[in-house]
């Protein structure tokens, strides 16, 4: 099997390393069948050869492709411009692709779809996704139920679908929560990987990072502790499963 190829732009370790733990373990994959990188601590290859992959998988991070260019911090800004960078080949090649969170800003921006902070108002925590008329026969929601609960934790959205998109999963605080590009470029608004766990270490390490006033960073764990998101974390196997490579 050809391996996925994870792309992290997380720069707090911490959060990373439960991260790519939590992308293996709902992607139902292991160190033998992933190539993992972290964009804070290196540079893509310009000859990173995509069809020796079975597709790419982007995980969540604190940058914002909405904010001014002179507010980034400059590790993001890096971060940002180099996943940017690598998405013309992406969908020239319609290569698999899923984006988790940050990864929806980052499809977004590249194909000129409005990305802002109007739905920042989506507390951290569960939300209730369903299923739009569109998604049926969808590979990656194989099982998926027309409603499920998933865990959001973002400062940016897409205000708009792409031209060419197609819409999958609808919220109800913020609309785009899944979409489709070509056959094989997904997108997700919240966190397929994770758990009320994984949220607990996020809502601490990004405690003082604009996603929340501190001060409700306890309610906001015990908000998460107990949510089942075992439905959500299933587009992670589904997409594996479909789209691996011999």
């Amino acid at each position: 099997m050809k391996p996925f190829l994870v792309l992290q732009l997380r720069p707090e370790t911490e959060a990373a390393d439960e991260e790519f733990d939590a992308i293996l373990r709902r992607a139902q994959l292991d160190l033998h069948n992933v190539q993992r990188m972290r964009l804070d601590q290196v540079d893509l290859p310009s000859e990173l050869d995509l069809s020796a992959l079975s597709g790419v998988i982007v995980g969540g991070g604190p940058g914002c492709v909405s904010d001014p260019v002179d507010a980034k911090d400059p590790t993001e800004a890096r971060i940002e411009a180099q996943i940017l960078g690598l998405m013309p080949r992406i969908i020239a090649q319609d290569v698999p692709f899923l984006g988790c969170c940050y990864g929806i800003g980052i499809l977004g921006r590249h194909l000129d779809a409005p990305v802002s902070k109007t739905y920042h108002g989506e507390a951290i925590g569960p939300i209730s996704c369903h299923r739009r008329p569109e998604s049926a026969g969808d590979p990656l929601l194989d099982g998926v139920p027309d409603r499920f609960t998933a865990l959001v934790g973002h400062k940016e959205a897409l205000d708009a679908l792409p031209d060419g998109a197609t819409h999958l999963l609808e919220g109800a605080r913020c609309p785009i929560q899944m979409l489709r590009y070509g056959a094989r470029v997904y997108a997700t608004q919240f966190h397929p990987e994770a758990d009320g766990t994984s949220f607990a270490l996020r809502i601490r390490v990004y405690r003082d990072k604009g996603y929340f006033h501190p001060d409700e960073a306890d309610a906001l764990t015990e908000r998460c502790a107990d949510v089942q998101t075992e439905i959500s974390g299933r587009i992670l196997a589904n997409f594996t499963r479909h789209f691996a490579s011999a």
